[in-house]
């Protein structure tokens, strides 16, 4: 590991040249660079390497499904990559370059690594507000990497030190080079973005702190199921925590089962998914990757005394690797305590023929 100390207000640029040669060396050679950008400190690699990306997969201890991003010079190079909808390209227009990752759909033919992507096969791109950077990526040609260079929930990397002091002795090994500017500004990670749906949804951060809900415009069932399923790996550190609890409202016909099945279908849950009307609450086992849980789907419909819901015991069913949906939700909100409700995701449906709104109030990250 060299770590290379960097005044980028003293420097001349041909010490800033040498040191941009020393790191493309490092990216060509399928080795890992921590890199600065407006944000935190990057873990750069070869997003076409396979065994680059099996270092920044060790180095991370990824957690379960979460895609890694590209650090990108341009809107030119971002195309290489990905295809960008309208959407994206007002994202590109109003925020780039700067703190935000706009996921869009991968190319097939852009030859990444499969892991770099999500399982949706789709991507996120950088263009970072950081003109060292843009330089390097620019002589580089091609994307790296744009992970934050902390160990996975490790404190976040706006020194060289907030790294070194928290990752192990066999990640150091990892590491090839790093670009030590100093102390960055303390600014918060990307606000990432979903491009791929008929509405964008934040995964990370907020557009809009203003708004005390999302409204989603979804265009068919397919969609609604693609919502659950992006909604689930947004918030899979919850479930590993502390369970996920959905609760929606709307009338008969309004796709309430459909985001059931989206979800099964996240979690690779291979049963028929039906309305629990009869029977009232309907049991999935699941395992995905590493981990084991139950898919607890409920329909209130019938139920309008406290003691009949308390049979179901949904207090007990809320924990670690559970997942619960609740349909007509307002019929049972009064009997949950307030603290199982603050964790609720609240879905409302309205619609017309396949057209569906979808409202979205989400709790704050615990």
């Amino acid at each position: 590991m060299k770590i290379i100390k960097l005044n980028l207000a003293l420097a001349k640029k041909a010490k800033i040249t040498q040191v941009i040669n020393e790191a493309i060396a490092v990216i060509n050679g399928g080795g890992l660079l921590i890199y600065p950008t407006e944000t935190t400190y990057g873990i750069g690699a070869d997003p076409h390497n396979q065994q680059a990306v099996d270092k920044v997969l060790q180095y991370k201890s990824r957690r379960e499904g979460k895609p890694l991003s590209l650090a990108v010079a341009d809107r030119a190079m971002a195309e290489r990559y990905v295809a960008i909808n309208d959407q994206a390209q007002n994202f590109y227009q109003r925020f780039l370059p700067g703190p935000y990752t706009v996921i869009s759909e991968l190319k097939t033919n852009c030859h990444i690594d499969p892991r770099v992507a999500s399982e949706f096969g789709t991507l996120g791109i950088r263009i970072p507000n950081y003109p060292f950077t843009l330089e390097l990526l620019k002589q580089l040609d091609r994307a790296i990497t744009a992970t934050s260079a902390n160990a996975s929930d490790k404190k976040r990397p706006y020194q060289i030190n907030d790294i070194l002091e928290n990752i192990s002795d066999k990640q150091k090994k990892l590491i090839d080079l790093i670009i030590d500017v100093g102390q960055l500004e303390k600014n918060e990670p990307s606000v990432v973005i979903d491009t791929t749906l008929s509405t964008p949804l934040t995964i990370r951060g907020q557009l809009d702190k203003q708004a005390d809900f999302i409204e989603f415009s979804s265009q068919s069932a397919n969609e609604t199921q693609e919502l659950a399923k992006r909604l689930m790996l947004k918030n899979w550190h919850k479930l590993k925590k502390q369970g996920l609890l959905f609760v929606m409202n709307g009338e008969l016909g309004m796709g309430k089962t459909v985001f059931a099945k989206g979800i099964a279908k996240f979690l690779h849950i291979q049963e028929e998914i039906t309305s629990p009307t009869y029977s009232y609450l309907n049991e999935y086992a699941f395992q995905k990757e590493n981990t084991q849980g139950v898919f607890y789907h409920l329909d209130a419909w019938k139920i309008d005394q406290q003691a009949e819901f308390a049979l179901l015991k949904i207090d007990r069913l809320l924990k670690a690797n559970n997942v619960i949906l609740i349909e007509w939700w307002d019929k049972v909100a009064d009997f949950l305590t307030e603290e199982i409700k603050k964790q609720a995701i609240v879905l409302e449906l309205s619609g017309h023929d396949n057209w569906r709104k979808i409202k979205l109030w989400e709790t704050k990250k615990n």
